[in-house]
């Protein structure tokens, strides 16, 4: 396969590999890489997805505090009467 990889490389061999090697090349490459994926535990999954929500929580809070603060400040500023 290595030898594959380097024949797809192009730039060391001076022959080029027909177009359908090379997209048989990559879908080896693809199932290879998909081989490596670590499928996380249950304890695992819920603690990224919290620390995911805690963060988007904190973040939606921080956005709608600077909305509402600038929007103050604008009524203040401009005179906006209500």
């Amino acid at each position: 396969m290595a030898q594959d990889v380097a024949a797809a490389g192009g730039a060391g061999s001076g022959e080029k590999v027909n177009f359908f090697r090379r997209i048989v090349i990559f879908f080896r490459e693809v199932i290879a890489e998909l081989r490596k994926v670590v499928t996380p535990t249950r304890k695992e999954l819920v603690k990224f997805t919290s620390i995911v929500l805690g963060f988007v929580i904190v973040m939606i809070a921080l956005v709608f505090g600077f909305d509402t603060l600038f929007s103050w400040i604008v009524d203040v500023v401009f005179g906006i009467p209500t």
